[in-house]
Order: structure tokens, then C-alpha cells, then sequence
């Protein structure tokens, strides 16, 4: 990981000033820069408002890249922030965008405060309070789901005014295709036949990043990792790759993301934990889209999801070339390959714990077990395979 000197915090700082000062016509002096980490190259820094002549926040964050940073994912980010920035207030998903700079890969955020981290609070002793949090989360999701639905047009615009390329980048959903026309191969030295089934359940799953019947706004990674509750609610906090997809990917990837940070006292109470975030989010969603009433019907689209973030994290864990993202694999553009090898470990998915995996798997098998018979069988035999090979 990259050590953030104190010199690049103060060149950040000096930067941020500049850009607001330019904005607000008069000076704007920041002072008191605490760093907040970042995934390595990010440099993220909390700083008060020493001097301003409007009406400003008493502290901002900042947050820049290096300027060799590929610029598509920062103006991709910019356009996720200006698009979340224009929503209702209630509906708003995470901070606002003060004031973006694409050339100096920075931007001005609103300071969401200290609050709680989700993965400290998941990790929590009190079983009702972790249930109270997680359906704020599931709550959290479904209201920027159903604010965003129609808003496609309007994000696209945006995303638009980036660089050439910029538009229509998933890099998640580069990284899902790649790693699911690898699974059938990748099964069978694991020694499990994929069937026929179980690879159109996961070209299903692709399919949602580009379609579907649930189109909404998505940070992209809605993992415990990116979300802090303070006092106006659950915040979502990178936008990184933002942009639209199914919203059933994303409750599907909080699903299988959050039960790795919980304490021995929920483990085993997960099932109930599943039940109370996909109740709160379908409750701000099932006006807009009233199948999501029906049970088996959601049940069945979430084991569908379910399964491609399954498999591609145990896709990023196989000891073969194949496995991590590389500019080796031929069927992925260098670029987009190339970012994806940097970007992968600070996905809330990504893991490097074998246990993480397998209890995936299983979870998986018990939560398909009354809903798809291939794919609850499918998750079983991947379970123990690589209960084998890593934990035996």
C-alpha cells in the first residue's frame, strides 16, 4: 500500500484551496488536515474550513489522485457524485460534491462526520441492533433505487462529458464476463461438471449490467467496507464506478459481502439477518416494481446474482494466471485489464481469506436450496471442492 506522505497531503491541501478560492472569487483557506486513508494510491483528507467568504460546511473532505491516475475511472466517479449531488436530500446515497478538478484528479466532498463504521457495527454482540442496521442498509438501497429509476439519460449525459471511452465502462462487470467464460474450465479442475443450468444462471447474471428489469443508480460497490451510518442514516462512500445496473446485483452483493464481518453472536442468526435487508429494501421498492412482491420470484433473481459474486470471488482467488486480473487475458482491452489488477483488492467482494469463500458457497446452497435445485446442488459441490483444496 502507498504511504501518504506529509508532503503529498499538504500539495492536496494547497489544491483544494486553489479550487475553491476559484470558485467562490475571494480566498478559501483549509487548515488542520487529518488523514482518513484511501486504497493506496487515493489520498483522502478531512480539513476544516479555516477561512471562506459563502456559506460553507465548517469541514470538508478531499479527495485526489495522482495526476498519471488513468482518468476514466476518476471522471466516471465525478459523474456519479454530480448525479447522486442532484437527487432529493432524503434520497441522496452518500456526500456531496462540493467541487470537482479533472485535470488535478481531485474533488471537494461534504464530511459525512465520524458515525459508525458498518463493519464495526456488524461486528457487534447485540443480534437486534445488527438487525436494525442491516435493514437500514437494505432501506438505505432501496430508496436510492427507487429515486433513481428513469435517471439513465440523465447519468449517461454526464458520464459523457469525460473522456472518450468513458461511457459505458462497468469495470465489475468487465471483470464478471471474463471470469464466467473461464468458470465451466475453471469448475472442472476443481472436479465439478457446471451444467447447462448453472452457466445460463450465470449469463443471466452478466446480463444485468446491461439490462434487466430493475434498472437503478449503483455506487457499484454496496459492501460493508464503503458505508458509514451517522446521524442522517446509512452513506455509501465511493462512487468510483458508479453507474446503472439491475438493483437486484446490488442487494445481492450486500447479501454476500456483509456476513464475513459478523461477530460470533450473529453467525448464526445470518438467515434471519438476509430476511430483515431484503424485506427493508423491497419495502422502498415494491411500488415500482410490484413482482418484487412475489417470494420465489426475488428469491429466485437474487440466487441468480448471488451466485456470479460468488464465483467471481473465488475466481480471484484460483492459483493459475487466469485467476487475478491480468493484461494477459486477451478478451479484456489492456486498459481496462490494467486498472482492474489495482483496483480489485479494495472491492468490499475481493478476499484473500479461503474460509470467506467457502462459507459463501454454503450460504448460497441454503438460500437456493428451495428455489433452484442446480444451482443449490452446483453450490454445495464448489462448498466442499474448495473445502478440499484449502481448508482439509
Amino acid at each position: 500500500m502507498t504511504v501518504i506522505t506529509e508532503g503529498r497531503i499538504t500539495s492536496v491541501v494547497r489544491a483544494a484551496e486553489a479550487l475553491l478560492s476559484h470558485r467562490a472569487g475571494s480566498p478559501v483557506v483549509l487548515a488542520e488536515p487529518e488523514d482518513l486513508g484511501g486504497s493506496g494510491r487515493t489520498t483522502v483528507v478531512r480539513v476544516r474550513v479555516a477561512q471562506n467568504p459563502l456559506s460553507m460546511d465548517r469541514t470538508l473532505v478531499i479527495k485526489a489522485l495522482p495526476e498519471h491516475e488513468d482518468p476514466h475511472a476518476f471522471h466516471r466517479e465525478i459523474a456519479s457524485y454530480k448525479y447522486a449531488t442532484a437527487l432529493p436530500t432524503e434520497s441522496r446515497p452518500g456526500p456531496q460534491l462540493i467541487a470537482p478538478d479533472p485535470q488535478a484528479r481531485l474533488m471537494v466532498l461534504s464530511d459525512l462526520g465520524r458515525g459508525n463504521a458498518m463493519t464495526t457495527l456488524l461486528g457487534g454482540v447485540d443480534v437486534i441492533e445488527i438487525s436494525r442496521v442491516v435493514s437500514a442498509w437494505g432501506q438505505a438501497l432501496g430508496r436510492m433505487h427507487a429515486a433513481t429509476v428513469g435517471g439513465e439519460g440523465d447519468f449517461d449525459a454526464l458520464v459523457r462529458r469525460g473522456p472518450s471511452g468513458t461511457e459505458g465502462r462497468d469495470l465489475l462487470g468487465e471483470e464478471a464476463r471474463r471470469a464466467v467464460r473461464l468458470a465451466r474450465t475453471r469448475a472442472a479442475d476443481l472436479g465439478v461438471e457446471m451444467g447447462c443450468a448453472v452457466l445460463g444462471a450465470l449469463d443471466a447474471a452478466c446480463a444485468l449490467f446491461d439490462e434487466g428489469e430493475h434498472r437503478a443508480f449503483s455506487p457499484s460497490d454496496v459492501g460493508p467496507e464503503n458505508i458509514l451510518l451517522n446521524e442522517a442514516g446509512v452513506q455509501f462512500m465511493d462512487y468510483e464506478w458508479g453507474g446503472f445496473r439491475d438493483a437486484t446485483l446490488d442487494i445481492a452483493y450486500a447479501l454476500v459481502t456483509f456476513t464475513a464481518q459478523l461477530g460470533p453472536h450473529a453467525l448464526d442468526r445470518r438467515g434471519e439477518l438476509e430476511t430483515a435487508m431484503v424485506d427493508a429494501w423491497r419495502s422502498e421498492v415494491h411500488g415500482i416494481w410490484p413482482a418484487l412482491r412475489r417470494d420465489v420470484d426475488l428469491q429466485r433473481q437474487l440466487v441468480t446474482a448471488r451466485l456470479l459474486w460468488a464465483w467471481l470471488s473465488t475466481d480471484w482467488m484460483l492459483p493459475d494466471d487466469a485467476a487475478l486480473p491480468s493484461g494477459a487475458d486477451p478478451t479484456l482491452p489492456a486498459a481496462v485489464a490494467a486498472i482492474t489488477a489495482e483496483h480489485a483488492h479494495d472491492w468490499a467482494l475481493h478476499t484473500n481469506d479461503p474460509r470467506v469463500i467457502v462459507a459463501r458457497w454454503s450460504d448460497l446452497a441454503s438460500a437456493a436450496q428451495d428455489v433452484d435445485e442446480d444451482i443449490a446442488d452446483f453450490a454445495a459441490a464448489i462448498g466442499g471442492a474448495l473445502h478440499r483444496v484449502w481448508l482439509s
